[in-house]
């Protein structure tokens, strides 16, 4: 992989957008990249934070487990994501899982030379730290969706979220999944049940707010779906 290419993807990442090519030279020569197969473990939950990973090509699942063995997703993340998005101010442990869903080359920036970096180039540092600002808003709006709202409501607002990540608007004026969740990838994004997010997509689709396309993606009429959030 050569440089040109380690570029055009960092300056695809929210994180680095706002920099120039001189601030993202000396990122750039940081990065490495390895290929991983499906079913592969990046990091484990608790190992010690040592990189942060951005995703080239592939599909990575993130997600914890409780006390009692019970997954939880946190996110399925694909070409032109990052993980994890704190790694960079973080020097503890990984805090979640990271599996390989579909074979995937990721590149790596060790966070100790890149500490360095920002403590050269205080003008990154400053630039990083406004994106990380919207980051922090929309764990925010994630935290209060779970608290403020009944499950039906969560779950318009999962797909609403996915769909602005995962969407390609389509020529009636609606959204379409790019990329395929299970109903309990779903449900495990928000501690629902398989069963629940199967009922509501149902309900969903008898009121012509969700369809699905020929090849099984999800199509959503995101206007229609948000009138039923008010």
């Amino acid at each position: 992989m050569n440089t040109r290419t380690i570029k055009e993807l960092l300056q695809s990442v929210p994180l680095f957008k706002d920099l120039t090519d001189d601030e993202l030279t000396p990122i750039i020569n940081l990065a490495r990249y390895q290929k991983y197969q499906r079913g592969s473990y990046v990091f484990l939950q608790g190992d010690s934070l040592t990189d942060v990973y951005f995703i080239y090509q592939g599909k990575v699942k993130i997600y914890k487990t409780d006390v009692h063995g019970r997954e939880q997703i946190v996110n399925i993340l694909q070409g032109g994501n990052m993980f994890p998005h704190q790694g960079f101010f973080r020097q503890d442990e990984y805090p979640a899982n990271a599996e390989i869903s579909e074979d995937a080359v990721l590149i790596y920036i060790p966070i100790q030379p890149f500490e360095n970096v920002l403590l050269n180039h205080p003008e990154i540092c400053v630039k990083l730290l406004r994106v990380l600002g919207n980051i922090i808003v929309d764990l925010q709006e994630r935290l209060e969706e779970k608290l403020l709202h009944n499950t039906y409501e969560q779950i318009i607002m999962l797909l609403l979220r996915l769909s602005r990540s995962y969407g390609q608007a389509t020529d009636n004026g609606g959204v379409r999944f790019t990329t395929l969740f299970t109903n309990r990838e779903l449900a495990s994004m928000i501690g629902s049940s398989r069963e629940t997010i199967n009922r509501t997509l149902t309900q969903l689709k008898n009121q012509k707010l969700v369809t699905t396309s020929e090849s099984g993606a999800l199509v959503l009429d995101t206007d229609a779906m948000k009138e039923k959030l008010f």
